[in-house]
């Protein structure tokens, strides 16, 4: 990556909401998976561990972020979802198992998604707060 992508990313992150930055996440954990069945279907064990670790990161601090004292359901349930996926990527990583990369990836999908609406609902939230 060249210096000013690179300083770009950064400023991204640092000067974004906590709501973007959970959608960057996502979206990096789900760029990652689709990385790694790419390499798994090529035979590319270097590259395929490189991206499942990425995304098994990526869904592990999703899960230490959660608020169990706000949304205790949601926040319980999610815990459970990530737990499934990282014991998936696990299973995917050991038996080369594509299948597994694929159902994290829809979850990951769906969850993202669901995400994206609940944004904008905060930001709408915020903007009219702001003109009120």
């Amino acid at each position: 990556m060249s210096y000013g992508a690179k300083t770009y990313k950064n400023t991204s992150i640092t000067t974004a909401t906590p709501e973007q930055v959970l959608l960057m996440l996502y979206e990096a954990a789900i760029k990652s998976l689709k990385l790694a069945k790419t390499a798994m279907e090529k035979k590319n064990i270097p590259e395929k561990c490189k991206h499942i670790k990425k995304a098994t990161d990526i869904i592990t601090e999703l899960a230490s972020t959660l608020d169990h004292k706000k949304g205790a359901q949601v926040a319980e349930q999610l815990e459970s979802l990530y737990s499934f996926c990282t014991t998936e990527l696990l299973k995917a990583n050991i038996n080369n198992d594509v299948a597994s990369i694929e159902s994290v990836t829809k979850i990951m999908t769906t969850l993202y998604e669901g995400w994206v609406i609940a944004v904008e609902e905060v930001m709408k939230q915020k903007k009219a707060a702001k003109q009120a």
